[in-house]
């Protein structure tokens, strides 16, 4: 350290929330990352990764058995900042560890003591904090940047460490106490979740090949179930989701297949599903809610059995395979789980991957991922290497508000307002009514009067943006309606998507592109 490095100490939550606040005002992701990279050069080894969780709106201890309702009555605001963010992390420890018996009325006081201790600002940033509503701004990728910008270390040092850690905040103690040379040594470890690999989007299969220029192409299935990534460390077997939620209790199906494949550790990357007479997959919200939980697996496995596809292979026989082009992952694969591959092409003809998009279409599958054969595996970014191919046109967008329905939808909320991602917000696109079974519109009912929050005129209820939806769509026309200027055309629901946060939404630009030039 420099004599005109700033002096490293102990973060205040005063200090955090100012930060926070700042990035929060500003639409520059520049200023963003300057806010936040010159509070981490400043707070000490033992606090850099609480505050990038922090920042980041992320929890350490990813649960603390608190709800929105929990924090709607708290105790005064105190008149000065005392907190250190050392203390609410330590509280946070107390609220996660907390269970059986006694321990709601031990949550509730340890909120109060934490809660009376906050100043307004700092109650509000922790109450957003603690329900998942922090939105200043501070996404993964701009706090990413600020880590590299606190330590001197290069982008693409610090975001290759976050995808074989999986969460920043751990990549951020490990820069602030070695650097470089520390991040360098970050290796995959198995057991240890990794940032999933993304797909971008095309409209149809011509554009999907035609930025590959006739390269050697890997043109999988699509298939509309459980992303799930699979560790196999000393013979036990870990199963967790795209969120690197661990669910291994609630798919036995996954842990046996991969269980019994032959050889030794593992990293896998693959799909869990429901299929129905003849292969054909079951409705989503077959598999969703055969996985939701692991409370009598055994009658559940026996009404919905899973089905396991992988395609892909990150470790193997002693070896990391991020590095690997896909063709040789794809050869790693096909030799050690044959009969698990997803269906897969290998080709550089466009017409047969569209041809192979024909007949899985066909049989009742989402589309294909057309993959660059020559393309590592970049976890946790959308690159070029992937590309995924949708037979209508799809979004995940996040629901504003809803309508109270009327004739036979009455005494249910009904018509959704939907919007994009646009800077630190939401622009609304459109609303849609269409989609909705019974089933769902009870659902919904229940969540949006869960999240209401705002005014109301008595028939539009305004809701917290907490939920996405994914809805397919005709395309979108110009529209002078809604603020984004568009809008969107034959919108329709085709699933809600717990396993999505806010943050993964589309943005304006991504519907804008639907649509005329």
């Amino acid at each position: 350290m420099t004599d005109d490095a700033p002096t490293r100490g102990a973060v205040t939550l005063a200090d955090l929330v100012e930060v926070s606040r700042t990035a929060a005002a500003t639409r520059s992701r520049t200023a963003k990352t300057e806010a936040i990279a010159g509070l981490l050069a400043r707070a000490s080894d033992a606090d850099v990764g609480t505050v990038v969780a922090f920042l980041s709106g992320v929890l350490p201890q990813r649960r603390l058995g608190v709800g929105y309702r929990s924090l709607s009555s708290l105790p005064d605001p105190a008149g000065e900042p005392s907190l250190s963010v050392a203390e609410v992390d330590a509280a946070f420890d107390r609220l996660a560890a907390s269970a059986g018996a006694g321990s709601t009325a031990a949550r509730r006081a340890e909120v109060a003591r934490l809660f009376e201790r906050a100043t307004a600002d700092e109650q509000r940033f922790l109450r957003d904090l603690m329900t998942g509503n922090l939105r200043q701004g501070a996404l993964d990728g701009v706090v990413t940047a600020a880590v590299g910008s606190a330590y001197g270390v290069p982008d693409v040092v610090v975001r290759r460490a976050v995808m074989l850690a999986g969460v920043t905040h751990e990549v951020a103690r490990i820069a602030a106490a070695g650097g470089q040379e520390a991040l360098e040594a970050v290796r995959l470890v198995v057991g240890r979740p990794l940032r999933p690999m993304l797909a971008a989007s095309a409209k149809t299969v011509e554009e999907a090949v035609e930025g590959f220029a006739g390269a050697p192409m890997l043109v999988d299935g699509k298939l509309d179930g459980i992303r799930v990534q699979v560790h196999r460390r000393d013979g036990d077997v870990s199963v967790l989701t795209r969120s690197l939620d661990v669910i291994t209790d609630r798919v036995p199906e996954v842990v046996e297949a991969v269980a019994g494949l032959p050889g030794g550790d593992l990293v896998l990357d693959g799909e869990a599903i429901a299929l129905g007479e003849g292969g054909r997959p079951q409705p989503f919200q077959v598999t969703g809610a055969r996985t939701a939980s692991s409370a009598d697996v055994d009658r559940l496995r026996a009404e919905v059995p899973l089905t396991t596809f992988l395609f892909d292979v990150l470790h193997a026989d002693g070896r990391d395979l991020v590095d690997a082009p896909a063709a040789e992952r794809d050869e790693v694969l096909t030799a050690l789980a044959p009969d698990l591959v997803v269906p897969r092409l290998r080709t550089a003809d466009p017409a047969e991957a569209r041809r192979f998009f024909d007949d899985l279409v066909a049989a009742g599958h989402e589309g294909v991922v057309v993959k660059d054969a020559a393309s590592p595996y970049a976890a946790g970014r959308r690159g070029s290497g992937w590309v995924k191919v949708k037979p209508v046109h799809t979004l995940d967008l996040v629901v504003l508000a809803v309508e109270r329905g009327s004739g036979r939808r009455k005494g249910w909320l009904s018509n959704i307002h939907l919007g994009a991602r646009d800077g630190d917000g939401f622009v609304m696109v459109g609303k849609t009514f269409k989609g909705m079974t019974d089933e769902m519109l009870s659902w919904q009912t229940q969540r949006f009067t869960d999240l209401a929050d705002g005014p109301t005129d008595g028939y539009v209820v305004t809701v917290r943006p907490e939920q996405v939806v994914e809805i397919a769509l005709d395309g979108i026309q110009r529209s002078s309606r809604y603020p984004g200027g568009v809008a969107l055309r034959f919108a329709r629901v085709l699933r809600y998507r717990d396993d999505k946060t806010v943050a993964e939404a589309d943005i304006l630009d991504a519907v804008r592109a639907l649509g005329p030039a």
